[in-house]
C-alpha cells in the first residue's frame, strides 16, 4: 500500500475555520500526502495558511482544477455547508466530509452516493470520531458481545457542529456550546444495567452565546432550546456573556467521549468494552480522522470504488501509510 517512491496523495481543503487549518496541520505529519490548495468563499488574499507556499484560491477555482486534486477535505458545517457542498463536488471529486448530524445521514449518504457514481468518484461521508471511530467501535463491541447494551457518552467538550448552529441562530454574534455526559448515567452503563435512559437522563448541553446589537435575548433562547436534532431534546442552558468573556473563557476546543458496550457470554461472565478518547483539540482530532480516511479514499478510488462510502466500508489497513507486509510485521 506504502511505496516511498509514488507521489505524495495531493490533497485540498475545502473551508478554512478550526477544521480546515487542523487538516493543514495534519497533512504536515505525513509525508505521503501534501496540500495542494486551500479553497475559500472569502477573500483570498485575507485568508493566512500556517504553512508558506500553501496555495489559496477562491471556490470558484475549484472547476478549473479537476484533475490537479485527488481527494478534496470539506470543512464546512453540517448545518446548512455539507448538505450542499458534498453532493455537489462529489460529482466532479473524491471527497471526504464530517457531516454529523446524525438523524439526516440517510438522506446525506443518498444524496452523495449519486453524484458520485454518476460522476465516477469515491466520496466517504460523516468521518470523524463521531460519527466516526465511535461508530466503528460500536459495530465491533456489538459484533463481539452479541448479547448486551451500548451506551455512547459525549464529552465534556466543545461540540464544533451545535457550536455553528448556534451561531446561525438570528441574533447570535458569537457563541460556544458544551456537550456534558450525566456521571449517573455513565456508571449505569459501566454496571452493565440494559435499563434504557431517556436522552435528557444522558447528557445535558450548555451554551455561551453573545448576543448580536439589538437582539431578543428571549427570542434567540427560545430559537435555541427548540431546535431539532440540535438542543430540542435535551436539558439545553443558555449564558448570555459578552464578547470578551466569550474569548477569555471559552476559546478551547476541548472534547472526548466514551463507548461503553456491556454484555455477557454466560451468566457467569459479564464482559464490559470501553472505548476513550480525551481529545486537547476536537478540530485538530477530527482533521487528523479526516485526512487519514482521504488517504483511504484515494486507494479506493484507485480500485474502482465509486460512489458513497462509510467508515463501515473502509479496511482498517487503509488508513495506515504503512504497507500491508509491515502492518503484519509491526502490529499483529
Amino acid at each position: 500500500m506504502s511505496d516511498s517512491s509514488s507521489p505524495p496523495i495531493r490533497l485540498g481543503i475545502v473551508g478554512y475555520g478550526n477544521l480546515g487549518r487542523g487538516v493543514e496541520l495534519a497533512v504536515a505529519r505525513n509525508p505521503d500526502l501534501r496540500t495542494v490548495g486551500i479553497y475559500t468563499r472569502r477573500d483570498p488574499a485575507q485568508v493566512r495558511p500556517q504553512f508558506d507556499g500553501t496555495p489559496v484560491h477562491d471556490m470558484q477555482a475549484l472547476a478549473a482544477h479537476v484533475g490537479r486534486v485527488d481527494v478534496l477535505v470539506l470543512c464546512g458545517g453540517s448545518k446548512s455547508d455539507l448538505p450542499r457542498q458534498s453532493p455537489e463536488l462529489a460529482a466532479r471529486f473524491n471527497i471526504v466530509d464530517s457531516f454529523d448530524t446524525h438523524a439526516r445521514i440517510p438522506e446525506h449518504f443518498a444524496a452523495v452516493d449519486a453524484a458520485a457514481r454518476a460522476g465516477a468518484t469515491t466520496a466517504l461521508i460523516s468521518a470523524g470520531w463521531d460519527p466516526g471511530l465511535f461508530s466503528v467501535n460500536r459495530v465491533m463491541s456489538e459484533a463481539m458481545l452479541a448479547d448486551g447494551a451500548t451506551w455512547t457518552f459525549w464529552g465534556k467538550g466543545v461540540s464544533q457542529g451545535h457550536s455553528d448552529a448556534l451561531r446561525r441562530v438570528p441574533g447570535v454574534a458569537a457563541a460556544v456550546q458544551y456537550t456534558i455526559p450525566l456521571e449517573a448515567a455513565v456508571e449505569h452503563a459501566r454496571s452493565g444495567a440494559r435499563t434504557p435512559l431517556a436522552t435528557r437522563e444522558k447528557h445535558r448541553r450548555e451554551c455561551f452565546v453573545v448576543l448580536a446589537a439589538d437582539a431578543d435575548g428571549a427570542a434567540v433562547r427560545e430559537a435555541i432550546v427548540t431546535m431539532p436534532d440540535y438542543f430540542a431534546d435535551y436539558d439545553t442552558t443558555v449564558h448570555f456573556v459578552d464578547a470578551r468573556t466569550l474569548a477569555r473563557e471559552h476559546s478551547g476546543m476541548p472534547h472526548g467521549g466514551f463507548v461503553i458496550r456491556s454484555g455477557i457470554t454466560s451468566k457467569d461472565a459479564p464482559q464490559v468494552i470501553e472505548y476513550r478518547l480525551q481529545l486537547a483539540s476536537n478540530p485538530e482530532f477530527t482533521a487528523s480522522v479526516l485526512v487519514a480516511y482521504a488517504r483511504a479514499v484515494h486507494r479506493l478510488h484507485g480500485m474502482g470504488q465509486h460512489g458513497a462510502k462509510t467508515v463501515f466500508d473502509v479496511p482498517p489497513g487503509l488508513l495506515s501509510r504503512q504497507s500491508a507486509e509491515e502492518l503484519r510485521r509491526l502490529h499483529l
